[in-house]
């Protein structure tokens, strides 16, 4: 029986060589901000939000044209720290 994650997080590289990791709670959760918001700007230089899932009302303010690559991780929470 396969695992289900409790969460994504996702890593967003940034040209200028920070890196910044945000979660979301369902990888559609990810799909409907990577197609509704980042897609239709991907070459833009205006700012967008990236929701940040464990602070209420605080955004990630970053320029799509910036965004280098992007990686998804499912984090499984377990009882056993490694």
């Amino acid at each position: 029986m396969p695992r289900t994650p409790n969460e994504y997080a996702v890593h967003l590289l940034l040209d200028s060589g920070h890196r910044e990791e945000v979660r979301f709670p369902t990888f559609q959760e990810f799909q409907k901000w990577y197609t509704g918001v980042l897609t239709p700007k991907h070459d833009s230089h205006e700012f967008i939000n990236v929701p940040i899932k464990n602070i209420q009302g605080e955004y990630l303010v970053v320029r799509p044209s910036k965004i280098l690559g992007i990686r998804v991780e499912p984090v499984f929470n377990t009882s056993i720290e490694r």
